[in-house]
């Protein structure tokens, strides 16, 4: 069985600038804070993500030093590396 539509986010590349569009677009609040839910609920239901897809995506955004991940894991922070992609 073939698939008839290769997926739009299969490439962790695009997930992760997929992920970072919806991290600019949310006001952070309290110190930077972008909630994690503020990214991945868009993701997986308006974009149509999978989970292995955004987990691949948010890794590669916090391994390029886009995103600093909360020890929490609830919260996320713009970092400069990621600002720059959006000026």
């Amino acid at each position: 069985m073939k698939l008839t539509q290769e997926r739009p986010y299969a490439n962790p590349e695009k997930a992760a600038r997929r992920l970072m569009e919806h991290a600019h677009a949310f006001e952070p609040i309290q110190d930077g804070r972008i909630y994690i839910e503020k990214i991945n609920w868009p993701f997986l239901s308006e974009d149509k993500g999978s989970v292995p897809e955004y987990s691949a995506g948010l890794k590669l955004c916090i391994e390029r030093g886009w995103l600093e991940m909360h020890e929490s894991g609830t919260f996320v922070r713009l970092a400069p590396a990621g600002a720059e992609l959006f000026a």
